[in-house]
């Protein structure tokens, strides 16, 4: 360690447990969408929202987070930001009405958002770069993709069995202990910067552009995509971004140093990044819908029907750093979007009366194995040809895009998805419930093809933008373990 710090395999369990609730809340939910929609009486489009504004607030303040660590204090930042999500938490498992806890989904986020990275500056303060540090790191990044599939399941355990509220509540106990175990065993840090300058206009103004594009993708479908309203979110948007082009631009200490990007790879990484999670996103989404409302399974089978993804991702994964060595990243994410847009035009044929064998298992197969090897092949990608004091930058970014990529591409896919199902049942000569459902799964085939299209563009990029890099197996393996991977 480079500081003699007692019980620091305590600590370890005591960030990777934090780290564990924040991924996990970005997939616990799904499976409880149905039974929240029902609470509410919530339209699919605002449903989304329960997802979105996670991912968005997430995203948005990510890079924020982990600059607000460096200045002010990694164990302050950690302990505020654990304090505000099981506060969140608490209220959203109250909420009386849906928009509140969309709302609350929201600060949730933010306070994710200062969680992460702080967590992971602590870890990386504590253990000594070597064989000590890379363990900690592979704890860590298993937790952290652990807490993906355990959402699904959990998910469904404690909705069937609990209620849909208890998927909230169940983190503030969890909250209160990792807060008061931090307060007592994770060391006082102080600013190691001359200066406390914070880009809050920066991290506020990205955030805001993006809610606001998102919002008017949302309501696009219904309003129309000229009408006056939608022409008005659009162009706020984009009033929005160049605010924060500029302000980035005249910036002493920017959240986004802009120069990052004269490495072709982390540029060509974000790229595909954004795509491929504004597909991957969307179909979870969408499947749990799908599993819950059509194929009529309870929670706790739908969260066990979703298992197959994580099986498959794992042994995908842990196969790729081999094949990078023989092959390369670049050959590697020419192909494995391919092998998710597959997947996907596989869960474009989903039935009204079909069945999981059948129409969906074959799908999350061939998706696990080619998000396994995309994910990690897109780490090492956008880590490689940086300098160690960019990397950590490079690898927040490519976790930005992770998280705004999939809010963007479920707010476009949803929107597309609401207005595929309406035009089918405006054509419809007769409208029972049976034409409703089918016009629903209409809608999901509509978005499921259009999320191939992502991956094709994903590969596309993959093909003519990015570049190859020799590495050293040291290097791939270091790229393999960060949490990004």
């Amino acid at each position: 360690m480079t500081d003699k710090v007692k019980n620091h395999w305590l600590i370890l369990i005591i960030l990777a447990l934090a780290q564990f609730m924040v991924v996990l809340d970005s997939s616990i939910v799904n499976v409880a969408l149905p039974a929240i929609q029902k609470t509410f009486n919530m339209t699919q489009s605002n449903l989304q929202w329960i997802v979105t504004a996670y991912t968005l607030a997430f995203g948005g303040f990510l890079l924020l987070g982990g600059r607000a660590a460096d200045l002010y204090g990694r164990r302050k930042l950690f302990m505020i930001g654990t304090a505000v999500f099981g506060t969140a938490s608490l209220i959203d498992g109250l909420a009386p009405t849906g928009t509140l806890l969309i709302a609350l989904r929201a600060a949730q986020g933010l306070a994710a958002a200062l969680m992460s990275p702080a967590a992971l500056s602590i870890v990386l303060v504590t253990y000594k770069e070597g064989h000590e540090r890379n363990t900690a790191l592979s704890v860590w990044g298993a937790v952290a993709s652990g807490g993906a599939a355990a959402g699904v399941l959990f998910g469904g355990i404690i909705t069937e069995y609990l209620g849909w509220r208890w998927n909230f509540l169940v983190n503030v106990p969890i909250s209160i202990g990792v807060f008061l175990a931090a307060r007592a065993l994770v060391p006082l840090h102080e600013s190691e910067e001359t200066h406390n300058d914070l880009d809050l206009p920066g991290a506020v103004s990205i955030t805001a552009a993006l809610m606001t594009l998102v919002y008017g993708l949302v309501e696009a479908p219904s309003h129309g995509w000229t009408s006056a309203s939608s022409l008005l979110y659009f162009a706020v948007a984009i009033a929005l971004f160049a605010f924060f082009y500029f302000n980035e631009k005249r910036s002493e200490h920017p959240l986004v140093p802009f120069d990052i990007f004269r490495v072709r790879n982390v540029t060509a990484a974000n790229m595909v990044q954004l795509p491929v999670t504004g597909g991957m996103y969307s179909v979870f989404f969408f499947t749990s819908l799908y599993i819950q409302t059509v194929l009529h399974y309870s929670p706790v089978k739908t969260g066990l029907s979703f298992l197959a993804v994580p099986f498959a991702i794992a042994i995908s994964a842990t196969q790729t750093p081999r094949l990078v060595k023989r092959v390369g990243y670049k050959s590697i994410l020419m192909v494995s979007p391919l092998v998710v847009a597959l997947a996907l035009f596989l869960l474009a044929h989903v039935r009204v009366n079909g069945d999981y064998f059948h129409d969906i298992l074959p799908g999350f197969v061939l998706m696990g194995l080619g998000m396994g090897a995309t994910f990690v092949s897109l780490t090492i990608a956008a880590t490689s040809g940086v300098t160690g004091r960019e990397s950590g930058l490079a690898s927040g970014l490519l976790n930005t895009s992770q998280q705004i990529g999939g809010a963007l591409g479920l707010a476009i896919l949803s929107g597309i998805a609401a207005s595929s199902a309406t035009r089918f049942i405006k054509h419809s000569s007769h409208v029972d419930n049976l034409t409703k459902l089918t016009a629903q799964v209409h809608g999901y085939h509509t978005a499921y093809l259009l999320a191939v299209g992502f991956m094709l563009l994903a590969a596309a990029i993959a093909t003519f933008v990015m570049k190859q890099q020799k590495l050293s197996a040291k290097d791939i393996a270091a790229a393999a373990a960060t949490p990004a991977a």
